[in-house]
């Protein structure tokens, strides 16, 4: 069941949902104790079970993130509920009891403001793959490692609606997060894309150059706790419907390239993105 991303009280919150032939009672020990955790959690984690409890989360050292985290147990109300803090995100697990197993409820209210919830793509297709894991395990079984995240990223960019531009002050506006590469990597394939005359170079953080559709400016932004992301501003100077089709989907491609993937630029895509950015702006 694909995840959703809401706003609950305020806040902007993931939610997953999986049904489980195993009790309560099985299923909290797998969810709640650190050596069970272990199996699907993306994190080694260290607590007591208890609220107010400190708790830290090491990654493995192939991780993509660096370092430990650290977070406090929030609720503990066995076998329903598990609530805990990890970094600036809460993190929710409910067992409601249904026939002879569960459903598990699994939510994460992101923390960060805006610049978290541009992570909400490839936070909900990891989450994806730990839930599998999760529910694998449990049944006796595992889950083959993923080789292909680009597409369940893309897809959840697309459903949530993470990868739109916006128009600020005469100029087009995106923003997109690329998964935590580090920005000496993300440097290497910006500059292999075609560009006008360089305006300003400050590897590996800010490109600016120009384009027929006016000066673009490429800033790479780093931060340990929310990741890598891209910002983009172009001031455009020509059709604004069509020109943010266009790097709407140029920036499709280059988060492929980011990512590993050779994507060309579809014009079906762009005639696509045409279309929505019409409707969106009336």
């Amino acid at each position: 069941m694909d995840a959703t991303l809401s706003t609950i009280n305020g806040e902007p919150t993931l939610r997953f949902e999986r049904h489980l032939r195993h009790s309560p009672a099985k299923v909290w020990r797998a969810v709640s104790d650190p050596e069970e955790m272990k199996h699907w959690f993306p994190a080694a984690v260290e607590t007591e079970l208890r609220p107010g409890a400190p708790m830290r989360f090491t990654f493995p050292a192939a991780a993509v993130v660096d370092g430990v985290w650290e977070g406090e147990v929030l609720e503990v109300d066995e076998p329903k509920v598990y609530m805990f803090r990890w970094n600036q995100d809460v993190l929710r697990i409910e067992l409601i009891p249904d026939g002879d197993g569960c459903r598990l409820v699994f939510t994460q209210t992101i923390g960060g403001g805006q610049v978290g919830v541009l992570g909400a793509g490839r936070t909900a297709a990891g989450w994806d793959t730990c839930l599998d894991q999760l529910v694998a395990g449990l049944d006796g079984g595992s889950v083959a490692e993923s080789t292909d995240w680009l597409t369940p990223m893309a897809h959840y960019i697309e459903k949530f609606g993470l990868g739109y531009g916006t128009v600020e002050a005469g100029a087009l506006h995106f923003a997109r997060d690329l998964v935590w590469k580090p920005a000496p990597e993300v440097w290497a394939v910006l500059t292999t894309l075609p560009t006008g005359p360089v305006v300003t170079s400050d590897e590996p953080h800010v490109l600016e150059h120009e384009s027929p559709e006016g000066t673009v400016r490429w800033e790479i932004v780093s931060d340990p706790m929310l990741g890598v992301r891209v910002e983009l501003t172009v001031a455009a100077r020509t059709d604004v419907v069509a020109a943010l089709a266009t790097w709407h989907a140029r920036l499709d491609r280059f988060f492929a390239a980011v990512m590993g993937a050779d994507r060309p630029l579809s014009e079906d895509r762009v005639a696509e993105l045409t279309k929505v950015y019409e409707e969106r702006l009336g």
